[in-house]
């Protein structure tokens, strides 16, 4: 059982995951808002968007951007729910360790992917 400390981030690795995954989900929120609003909103957008360029946008592309944006907003949640995942790892202590190999995935990985579940190694060979 004393195997398991060297096979896990120290909890000072994990705090300090945690507040970069927190941060991610604010800003995912944020922009999932945007992206619900914009398609919402359905180019019913008043007199405030008068510029002749945002109006031809809006015209012409006004179906595609819906649906672009309701992808978009489909792959946000997912996102969230993948971060909110982590944290939960981290609550476990779990987190950063690989499912495949159960090894630990590369700090650096995880700067960039922080919900990774797995380490490069196993995702190559998932490939």
């Amino acid at each position: 059982m004393a195997q398991d400390v060297n096979i896990r981030y120290s909890d000072k690795d994990l705090e300090e995951f945690k507040i970069l995954i927190e941060e991610k989900i604010v800003k995912a929120k944020t922009d999932l808002e945007l992206l619900k609003s914009s398609y919402m909103n359905d180019g019913n957008n008043g007199t405030e968007d008068t510029s002749p360029t945002f109006k031809a946008f809006e015209e012409g592309s006004q179906t595609m951007s819906k649906e672009a944006n309701t992808q978009l907003a489909i792959r946000q949640e997912k996102f969230i729910r993948d971060l909110n995942n982590a944290l939960l790892r981290i609550e476990n202590k779990t987190y950063g360790i690989c499912r495949v190999t159960g090894k630990l995935i590369n700090k650096e990985r995880l700067k960039l992917v922080p919900h990774a579940t797995l380490s490069i190694e196993a995702k190559n060979i998932q490939k």
